[in-house]
């Protein structure tokens, strides 16, 4: 059981965040955990939604996105993106299992994703911090400036709710995958 109450349905949850859980409702056919448990409050559930809307509408590719959720939820010890992620990235991203398995250690078996994921990863590890090479060899991969400002957007929108998870407990709503082993 998660550490705060998550809403049991959209008419449980604070009136300004049902509009944005019926949104989500109706775009997937039901409400995760990680959307109720954050509708307890309206303006951190709008910035969540509107970054996701707005990164979606970006030019990374959908899979390139899933292997960076993937990437970050190992990176972040967050079972919960990673079980979503395993399932959203298999089913809609068409995501296969050895590409599952490079992505949660941080590439891809696809070279250009393998930047993209790569660079996720160190700027996840490095806190920022990169090296001046790590925007060189993500470039050098194919990746314009607008890409690479998407990936490190990416990087922000998973670690919000890597932590989110992690610290609030959620409860896991997809067929549980466990991180690895160190």
């Amino acid at each position: 059981m998660s550490r705060i109450p998550t809403p049991a349905t959209i008419e449980e949850a604070p009136e300004a965040s049902r509009p944005i859980l019926e949104t989500i409702q109706k775009q997937i056919g039901s409400v995760p955990n990680i959307f109720r448990l954050v509708s307890n409050s309206p303006a951190a559930l709008n910035g969540l939604a509107s970054l996701q809307g707005a990164l979606g509408k970006g030019k990374l590719a959908p899979a390139t996105r899933e292997r960076i959720a993937l990437a970050m939820a190992e990176a972040n010890g967050c079972d919960y993106c990673l079980s979503a992620h395993t399932f959203t990235g298999a089913k809609f991203a068409k995501l296969d299992e050895a590409e599952i398995a490079s992505n949660r250690r941080g590439t891809s078996n696809d070279a250009k994703a393998a930047a993209a994921v790569e660079f996720a990863r160190a700027l996840t590890t490095a806190r920022g911090s990169v090296a001046p090479g790590e925007i060189v060899k993500v470039r050098d991969a194919g990746y314009s400036d607008a890409e690479i400002v998407e990936i490190i957007a990416h990087v922000a929108l998973n670690t919000f709710t890597n932590y989110v998870n992690e610290a609030l407990d959620t409860e896991i709503d997809f067929p549980r995958i466990d991180r690895l082993a160190a």
